[in-house]
């Protein structure tokens, strides 16, 4: 027990663990593993292949510098900059050449970066030198403040999704209907609208999903739905009220909402009470965008609540504007140790290196460590060689670093390049909500007579509403259906429906995300998900985002003009099976 730390111990949440969970133990194949390090062993013992016929002698890769794109100023600025994407890079350079070689001389095996040690099998919480660095950075850069005596520990992934599937797994028994009571089942909590993948990994399990009303903040506290409400008046009939919480906080999927520091306290203070563990899958963290708050824009918008430099107090600093200048995590305000944390290079440096990592309290981290160990048993070897090569750089001249002069980006590179990141898709962001909010009024022109004269009459009709998003890569739009001419005289699925197809048709070709995808259950997606489409301005070409915003508004515009059913009928005969193989035949 850490008996010089100010701050409490973290909880013993173990009377949470799966039956399953709470009967591993540790690996004794990887427990042996410690006897390797002794110098000049002679290993007769371990079932490795040997080194010497792994056939790469190499990995390489060019790899960006981490000053490659242009950031974005961490207070909003009004009005906002117009500036280059490039940012201008030392002598015109902006790619470095990475190295990792097949053998290091370095003996520390911390800092040890070659295909001997990253191809062979290897310990549970991921490639030591990259394990290193990532616990270091959680810790001191990215959660500086964790009220809790020692401080979290980290565990390396095959990305959020496996760390999802190992939390869950960690954390909650099977639970099969006819066959078990259903006051045995558990369930957990999420946003009525949230990312599915969350929800078809927990489904399967025989846990419930308990939705929770959102606002343009996120999940809400108060009032009917909300966090209090669904806790404080819970229904035995259903099962035991939840232990588990998910909830993407920043640029959260599909709403682009982004909690506050107060909002969050709310909430963990709920979820204390009630002892549920908090997921916080925060994937988008570092893309938060200062413009969007307040009225950094010329348009009006409603108020949103500040960002962490205006309504939070930090006693500790991560080293780096940047960071500072984020809503920080669940785990600054985790008295207890009840936040699991997700984390991912998915969005920071690509979905292909299936690479992230989870922080949460030793206690937890040692049980998914175990559930690891007869998985995954630890991420790529070549992914995370090159990540820690790039990122950390060679000790000696036997590999080369993704910075200058063969050195590593460090952590001044990394948080650099993330500053780029940031930059980009804000500015992606900016360029279509601007469309958006010039244009999602339809302006329609007409005349009216009066007994002595003829007027001129100008009418607009809204078509949708958005909130500039705060962090993440959507906007999430509201159609105005009951404007439409048509909203009386058909179902309003078949309406949100028919203008999906719509907009794919040949005049238009904008495909969006409709609401149904993320709606929580089979009630949400009946009764408002006909009103929402998720819209993702990350994934276009930089040159496309702008023709392809106008699209979507026309399409809209377009929609709206139809007055009869043959017009909807029309579009949604239109066969999308036919046109992609007319387009695959040419």
């Amino acid at each position: 027990m850490d008996t010089t730390s100010p701050n409490p111990e973290p909880l013993d949440l173990s009377h949470h663990y799966s039956h399953v969970t709470k009967n591993r133990g540790s690996s004794a194949v990887k427990d042996f593993y410690k006897y390797f390090r002794i110098p000049n062993i002679g290993n007769l013992a371990g079932g490795l292949p040997n080194n010497n016929y792994f056939p790469f002698d190499t990995l390489e890769g060019a790899a960006a510098l981490p000053d490659r794109f242009k950031p974005k100023p961490n207070k909003p600025v009004d009005p906002p900059p117009r500036s280059p994407f490039l940012s201008q890079v030392t002598n015109g350079l902006t790619t470095s050449q990475v190295v990792v070689p097949k053998t290091s001389e370095n003996r520390d095996p911390l800092h040890k970066i070659d295909l001997k040690s990253a191809l062979q099998y290897g310990t549970s919480q991921g490639y030591p030198p990259l394990y290193s660095y990532l616990r270091q950075f959680a810790r001191e850069n990215m959660h500086p403040n964790v009220p809790y005596a020692g401080g979290p520990e980290i565990i390396l992934t095959c990305g959020s999704t496996d760390g999802f599937a190992k939390t869950i797994e960690a954390l909650s028994n099977i639970w099969v209907e006819g066959q078990d009571r259903v006051e045995d089942r558990s369930g957990i909590i999420v946003e009525e609208f949230c990312y599915m993948n969350a929800i078809q990994t927990a489904k399967p399990r025989g846990l419930r999903i308990d939705p929770i009303k959102v606002d343009d903040e996120g999940m809400k506290v108060a009032g009917k739905g909300g966090l209090e409400d669904v806790l404080e008046n819970w229904d035995g009939c259903k099962g035991k009220r939840p232990h588990l919480m998910y909830t993407v906080t920043v640029g959260q999927n599909p709403t682009g909402a982004t909690l506050s520091v107060g909002r969050r306290k709310e909430i963990y203070a709920l979820c204390s009470k009630h002892d549920i563990i908090i997921v916080e899958d925060d994937p988008y963290w570092y893309l938060q965008y200062p413009s969007a708050n307040g009225n950094a824009r010329d348009q009006p918008t409603p108020a949103r609540t500040a960002p962490a430099s205006q309504n939070f107090s930090v006693p500790k600093s991560s080293g780096y504007p940047f960071l500072d200048s984020l809503v920080p995590s669940y785990l600054s305000v985790d008295t207890d140790g009840r936040v699991v944390r997700l984390d991912t290079f998915s969005k920071t440096v690509a979905p292909g290196c299936r690479l992230g990592w989870i922080t949460t309290q030793p206690s937890i981290c040692e049980r998914l460590m175990r559930i690891t160990e007869c998985s995954t048993q630890q991420p790529s070897g070549f992914v995370q060689s090159m990540i820690a090569e790039m990122i950390m750089g060679p000790e000696n001249r036997n590999g080369r670093g993704g910075g200058k002069d063969d050195l590593g980006w460090k952590t001044d590179g990394w948080v650099r390049w993330l500053e780029g990141l940031r930059g980009n898709y804000e500015r992606r962001m900016q360029t279509m909500c601007s469309i958006f909010e010039e244009r999602k009024q339809l302006v329609k022109s007409g005349r009216r007579q009066s007994i002595s004269q003829e007027w001129s009459v100008v009418d607009t009709v809204p078509m949708f509403d958005f909130m500039w998003p705060l962090g993440g890569m959507f906007i999430w739009i509201r159609l105005n259906l009951e404007t439409h001419p048509l909203w009386k005289k058909i179902t309003h699925e078949k309406l949100s429906r028919g203008l999906w197809i719509h907009l794919t048709t040949p005049k238009h070709l904008v495909l969006v995300a409709p609401g149904s995808l993320f709606a929580a259950n089979e009630e949400i997606r009946k009764e408002k998900s006909f009103s929402y489409l998720r819209i993702c301005f990350a994934a276009v070409d930089e040159q496309d985002v702008a023709p392809m915003s106008h699209r979507f508004v026309e399409g809209l515009k377009s929609f709206w003009a139809k007055k009869n059913l043959h017009d909807i009928d029309e579009d949604m005969a239109d066969n999308v099976e036919q046109r992609l193989l007319a387009c695959h035949m040419c």
